[in-house]
């Protein structure tokens, strides 16, 4: 058995190497979940979803490849706005998960609905049942990430970020890494996408007696996408390679660095192993699971 925690973006590029399999939970993030037009909509949820079911947009790592916006586009010639482009299939996803949760089901549920439809055997699990919201606070006033990131595209200065909602994980959370020899943190942002997770009560502490391998989102003091640097240096930590490695040095087992790192992470009680982390095709992701594979306990 194998959990592997994931966000939206650089995870999906890692979960599109594994076979869709039984045996394998991914616990996403839900800090970055948000309310459009009377729909819920989990982003990091939905492209684990769509990378898993081969129709993600991998231009974009969200949405659905080749889907059309005229909803979307309607909205706008009347006026109206929405802080997220949704697609129309995507939309539809959105409508199909509200009107469960309308009807009484769980988020946990209608999320293992929704595999059901995409035909997915992997375990995709909401992090929480419970509203959790990222909060970046910047000199312009607090909001959420998705404001941040999307309406304001990561512009401004990053003062602190803060979890707002009961930190409380889903049933389904904590079997899955109970029942898991082996769990993987995906290249995602380590701030807004793996911490929520790791914040939730119990996790942590879990995952300190679990054998635990995590992909670096930095080569050296880059990020290969998203507003990493900036959240990490709001949280006190170095944005770089090492800065990763110290966020997750009381967790980690094995920390895998890009084979062009030249970080010197010598003096952490963990291995350190070098790969090729970009995953610029699915081959190259293909790779790089076996290899975390290869290093399992």
């Amino acid at each position: 058995m194998l959990s592997i925690l994931s966000g939206g973006t650089g995870t999906p590029k890692l979960l599109r190497g594994f076979k869709d399999s039984e045996d394998i939970s991914v616990i996403v993030n839900t800090a970055e979940d948000v309310w459009v037009s009377g729909n819920k909509v989990t982003p990091d949820v939905d492209s684990v979803i769509y990378t898993l079911a081969g129709i993600i947009d991998d231009q974009k790592w969200w949405g659905i490849k080749g889907d059309t916006f005229n909803t979307f586009k309607s909205l706008e010639d009347m006026g109206y706005f929405e802080e997220i482009m949704l697609g129309d299939r995507d939309r539809a996803t959105c409508i199909y998960r509200t009107d469960m949760l309308n009807s009484g089901d769980t988020l946990t549920e209608a999320i293992k609905d929704l595999c059901n439809v995409f035909r997915i055997k992997t375990n995709v699990l909401p992090m929480s049942e419970y509203d959790i919201s990222s909060v970046i606070s910047t000199p312009v006033g607090d909001m959420h990430f998705q404001d941040f990131w999307v309406a304001m595209h990561g512009e401004p200065e990053v003062i602190g970020v803060q979890l707002l909602g009961q930190l409380i994980p889903s049933m389904g959370v904590m079997d899955a890494l109970n029942a898991s020899d082996n769990i993987f943190i995906g290249p995602s942002n380590p701030i807004t996408s793996i911490n929520p997770i790791l914040s939730l009560e119990g996790v942590k502490d879990t995952l300190k007696i679990k054998f635990v391998i995590a992909v670096s989102p930095f080569i050296g003091d880059n990020p290969v996408s998203g507003p990493a640097a900036k959240l990490m240096k709001a949280k006190g930590f170095e944005p770089s390679t090492k800065g990763v490695a110290e966020f997750y040095k009381d967790i980690v087992d094995i920390f895998i660095v890009d084979e062009r790192d030249k970080t010197d992470l010598s003096g952490y009680d963990f291995e350190v192993a070098h790969f090729d982390t970009l995953m610029t095709d699915v081959e190259k992701s293909k790779a790089l699971a076996d290899f975390m594979l290869g290093k399992c306990v």
